[in-house]
């Protein structure tokens, strides 16, 4: 018979085969809300598009703690990064059938581990006291579905106390990294409008608005990769407490005056009102003015203290060695993660699916983007355990966020983690030398 662990990487090669863009996950939800039905579930589909929200009651009531897992594949010749490729080819047998979608991003693992934490909690012998939501969202790649599923008030209705999620990351295999306090950056998007202007006066006012930027992106899996370690690093990370990465493109608004579109990735989101004034700085000093064609996108914070307390839990069942402290935030990319936090604390977790033996880049929206699938059972293990650890913390009395539940179950996670001295060896060539956490 096989295992949970084989399960589900069939599940999640199934999903890698048959990709479907945001707002087209109707396949990949029907698979999720199959599964999560056999283990006993209260499923409803259909939330905000093609969302599907599963609950599992415990056996006493009792606080009720969510868990988020994205479902979108992303577009293959537009949503990548300007990497070359490798020439490594790690799915061959179970490459995606669909012209110019992929799942790049891995949404197809992280679909993997929300179909295993929720069966494995189902299944499990030991008691549940409360409640868990698991959120499996269309969508998340246009940063759209969040709100779509929040829109419809279900969430809201089963007010978790806590929200917690994992994303794929270019750490090692078998490694966790939480960020007490980080995270990723808010989104503006700022259109200037050059009423007089000629190309030159455009491309004049670019060069101004990319002088804003404090970082540039990555422009080789080696610098991505780079980039990645510095926020182990406390003596880097203390240098990138606050940044700025900018991208623009021009054209030119239906009456032919030229105008340049500028996104603003900005960490933390309360320079977000000092960089609008200077954009409309710079587009006076030229002639223009400027729009603003939606709101800001809210920066995604993990909660220090929960994520504090979750990386001193995973430490405690998986090995110290295991748990990695980003003290930054990643500055690329934005997560509609985001508006789940705003509705309750909680934290994403980067989950590393990198294996440099075989060269697995474990790099979310690479052109060859390669996960060691080793990762969804260590990722399985280790949000079963902190889920349920988490539901007992707030059962406590008090009920607030604290450490560690001490002798409850993990579910195995403490016998079938990654092999610590595995771990250990592969993270030489990754990490820099720290003195502590």
């Amino acid at each position: 018979m096989p295992n949970l662990d084989d399960e589900l990487i069939e599940l999640r090669r199934e999903v890698h085969r048959h990709p479907e863009l945001a707002g087209e996950e109707r396949e990949t939800a029907g698979l999720v809300a199959e599964q999560l039905r056999a283990a006993g579930l209260d499923v409803t589909t259909g939330v905000g598009g093609h969302g599907v929200v599963a609950v599992l009651n415990g056996s006493a009531d009792g606080p009720t703690v969510a868990y988020r897992a994205d479902m979108d594949a992303v577009d293959a010749r537009t949503n990548v990064l300007p990497f070359p490729r490798s020439g490594l080819v790690f799915d061959e047998d179970f490459a995606s059938r669909v012209p110019n979608v992929a799942h790049l991003c891995g949404h197809d693992l992280h679909t993997a581990i929300g179909v295993g934490v929720a069966r494995t909690l189902a299944q499990g012998s030991e008691p549940i006291r409360g409640r868990l939501v698991f959120v499996f969202q269309p969508a998340e790649e246009p940063l759209q579905g969040a709100r779509a599923m929040l829109k419809t008030g279900l969430v809201q209705r089963l007010a978790p106390r806590e929200f917690y999620a994992v994303h794929c990351s270019p750490f090692p295999s078998g490694t966790i990294a939480v960020s007490p306090g980080y995270g990723l950056p808010g989104l503006d998007h700022i259109r200037i409008v050059l009423p007089g202007g000629n190309d030159s006066v455009v491309a004049a006012v670019a060069a101004e608005v990319a002088g804003l930027g404090t970082v540039e992106s990555p422009r080789s899996i080696d610098d991505y990769h780079a980039h990645f370690r510095a926020l182990l690093a406390p003596e880097i990370a203390a240098s990138i407490q606050a940044s700025v990465c900018v991208a623009q493109w021009i054209e030119h608004t239906p009456d032919a005056h030229p105008a340049a579109n500028v996104l603003l990735r900005v960490w933390p989101q309360e320079r977000l009102p000092g960089l609008r004034a200077r954009v409309k700085q710079l587009a006076a000093a030229a002639g223009g003015h400027v729009e603003f064609p939606g709101d800001p996108f809210p920066a995604m914070v993990s909660s220090a203290e929960l994520s504090t307390v979750a990386g001193q839990y995973l430490a405690t069942v998986l090995g110290p060695e295991s748990v990695l402290w980003a003290r930054a935030s990643w500055p690329f990319n934005c997560e509609d993660f985001a508006l789940f936090l705003n509705e309750a604390p909680g934290a994403l977790f980067y989950l590393g699916v990198a294996d440099t033996e075989t060269g697995m880049n474990g790099a979310p929206h690479a052109p060859d983007f390669a996960a060691d699938e080793r990762a969804i059972g260590h990722g399985v293990r280790a949000m079963t355990g902190l889920l349920t650890d988490r539901l007992a913390a707030r059962s406590a009395p008090g009920d607030r966020p604290r450490g560690p539940v001490r002798g409850r179950s993990t579910y195995g996670i403490e016998h079938r983690g990654a092999d610590p001295a595995a771990v250990a060896e592969s993270r030489k060539s990754w990490l820099p030398h720290r003195r502590g956490q």
